[in-house]
């Protein structure tokens, strides 16, 4: 029996979540079938994970959106939604929901100063429900899909589920997981042979950065880099910059179908700091959905995951030994 979604995402082990959606249907999220093309929906699903991004106190760290399926790289900032006033709340809930009568009554200055206290009593307790839906990834999620589905379902004049009825969870529970599954998911169009380069890669975070970059600029919708490797989870990405485009050119040249092996084994100083071997590194960056299942990282982190979740077994670890030491 599939886990509870809520019991997958546990904050107490790690804040960062690779997520995937596949259609359920025949027909494809995007590219081309029986002669019609469907590849503006990828700028729907583009578009609304930057929508998103600006609502949700959930920061975007990498994402792919692929013929069938998305992949998404979320990091949950709960002390970010701890820290809205419950206005903000509202008018963040407001961006994608009607809200009811009595918020959009609070946040109209007109309006406001003829609610009563029980009235804002009961503002405010709907607020702190939102609050909490603001760093929930299933809301997340939902609110990416279910719009996707609405939008596509009237185009092709049908009804019925387009996705598949639960997306697919991992927990990313250390620094050489994330860095594996950020290049799993960027490098998701080179793998399938429908880019050639990263910076090609048409409707993916990596491409996104890369466009910012070459204007001397960070993008406002993904989560930035911070780098400080040795702090424990800093509020950014625990990478710089460069060590990641450095990553992904590398690991790129190692995949692509027409240069595998061609390319002398450099070792990128993220791979140095993380300790992976590169035959490990192409393992994890070709078929990490694969490799773990519910949570990724090093065995230490994944048995203390598996305690927190009560897990009678640590799901993975071999996986994760052979290829995260």
């Amino acid at each position: 029996m599939p886990k509870a979604r809520k019991s997958q995402i546990s904050l107490l082990d790690t804040p960062y979540y690779h997520c995937i959606s596949r259609c359920v249907r025949r027909a494809f999220l995007c590219g081309e079938e029986n002669g019609k093309s469907f590849e503006h929906r990828r700028q729907w699903v583009e578009d609304r994970i930057h929508i998103l991004s600006e609502v949700f106190a959930i920061d975007i760290c990498a994402y792919a959106v692929m013929s069938n399926h998305t992949h998404v790289v979320l990091h949950v900032a709960k002390d970010k939604a701890d820290a809205l006033t419950t206005e903000e709340v509202i008018q963040r809930w407001h961006r994608l929901y009607k809200g009811t009568l009595l918020t959009r009554s609070y946040t109209s200055s007109k309006l406001r100063s003829g609610l009563n206290e029980t009235q804002i009593k009961t503002v405010e307790a709907t607020a702190e429900v939102w609050r909490k839906r603001l760093f929930d990834i299933s809301w997340f999620m939902r609110a990416l899909n279910e719009y996707i589905a609405r939008a596509a379902n009237k185009e092709d004049d049908c009804t019925g589920h387009f996705w598949e009825g639960r997306f697919k969870s991992q927990a990313l529970l250390d620094e050489s997981a994330l860095a594996a599954c950020m290049a799993y998911v960027d490098l998701n169009p080179v793998r399938a042979k429908i880019a050639k380069t990263p910076e090609t890669s048409d409707y993916t975070s990596i491409k996104y950065r890369i466009n910012a970059a070459r204007v001397g600029k960070t993008p406002k919708r993904l989560m930035p880099f911070a780098g400080n490797p040795t702090q424990n989870m800093p509020k950014g990405l625990p990478f710089t910059l460069p060590e990641y485009l450095q990553l992904i050119d590398t690991t790129g040249r190692y995949i692509h179908p027409n240069k595998r092996g061609k390319v002398e084994h450099l070792h990128p100083t993220i791979l140095e700091r993380l300790n992976i071997e590169h035959e490990q590194w192409l393992t994890l960056t070709t078929q990490f959905e694969s490799c773990f299942k519910h949570a990724a990282g090093k065995v230490i982190h994944l048995e203390k995951y598996a305690f927190n979740q009560q897990q009678q077994w640590v799901q993975g670890r071999q996986n994760a030994k052979r290829l995260l030491g």
